[in-house]
């Protein structure tokens, strides 16, 4: 819910167990208590998208029976599997461009021990017009961070489970070429197409590809977006790193990115979501200031993550049990 600065220290004061996007501005005048923060000018709120520096995105985590946060740096950040409940979840903020961000991004499909403890979250992010650092808020701390992730670690009741799910309206055509890469990078030259070594950034340039739509590979049949940052110089920089290995082709274009994103959310039927992460590219290309997309609501990201960083995708989460 999208509420005011004055609401929200109510609800801190309280002891409510929260979880808040916001501007930096506003995070920054919150008390310590029981929750945890990202930066972000833009949501989806229950009237639809709106970018806003005058009101604060909150979830109150009423369904946990306990909770604890912890913060991590590059070097230790995958500690993030050792202190989840054994009944329960993580939610996990990271600060876009921040090293501890890269490191997840290119190292977590390797963990195997995440795909045992339900991990969903985002990256924290600006305004895109004015610029800014991204932070993420330790608020029982009261410390904010540029290079570091925070992880609040949520307990559920017996009986209770999180299910994390995603959709994304990108899938590939299999007849065109298949592009694979070197290593696991967010920026790269070189790759092959069908075996044959090219110039990443020329090869884009001389297709014509529409880099509005990312590469895509297919994870037993659940396709996975890298969306590209920019081509500059001769080399092509990601949201999300590529991997090697890995046979992607770029998505099958979209007619009209908005209706196929509602057809998508139509078809999840999700009932009650309790955390709801939309990628930033959705909103720009698919037109979704002013649009409600119910029953999603929650902050735009500069990435989302349900155990790996993902892109151009919507993560949410529902209780079940």
């Amino acid at each position: 819910m999208l509420i005011t600065l004055e609401e929200t220290v109510k609800l801190i004061n309280e002891g409510k167990i929260l979880h808040i996007a916001a501007d930096d501005q506003l995070l920054a005048q919150l008390p310590k208590g029981n929750w945890i923060g990202g930066t972000t000018p833009y949501f989806i709120g229950s009237d639809g998208g709106v970018f806003t520096k005058d009101l604060l995105y909150v979830d109150e985590i009423g369904f946990a029976e306990d909770f604890r946060v912890s913060c991590y740096g590059k070097y230790n950040i995958f500690q993030v599997v050792e202190e989840c409940f054994d009944n329960g979840m993580t939610l996990l903020i990271m600060p876009y461009g921040s090293a501890v961000a890269a490191k997840y991004a290119k190292e977590a499909p390797d963990v195997e021990e995440l795909l045992l403890h339900p991990t969903l979250g985002w990256i924290s992010g600006l305004d895109l017009d004015k610029g800014g650092e991204a932070r993420v808020y330790d608020g029982t701390s009261g410390e904010s961070y540029t290079d570091r992730a925070v992880a609040m670690y949520l307990r559920l009741p017996e009986g209770k489970s999180a299910m994390i799910n995603m959709i994304n309206i990108f899938t590939d055509d299999k007849t065109d070429p298949v592009i694979r890469f070197y290593d696991n990078e967010l920026a790269v030259t070189k790759c092959s197409v069908n075996g044959q070594e090219v110039n990443f950034a020329e090869y884009i340039e001389k297709k014509g590809i529409n880099t509005k739509m990312p590469l895509v590979a297919d994870y037993n049949g659940s396709y996975i977006n890298t969306s590209v940052k920019g081509v500059e110089n001769g080399t092509v920089s990601f949201y999300a790193p590529v991997f090697r290995n890995v046979d992607y082709r770029f998505a099958t274009a979209v007619g009209d990115y908005a209706a196929e994103f509602t057809a998508r959310i139509d078809a999840a039927a999700a009932h009650d979501p309790v955390f709801s992460f939309n990628c930033i590219l959705n909103y720009l290309y698919g037109s979704l200031y002013g649009k409600k997309i119910p029953p999603y609501t929650g902050p735009v990201t500069f990435g989302e993550i349900a155990y790996q960083l993902l892109n151009q995708t919507l993560v949410y989460c529902e209780i079940m049990g």
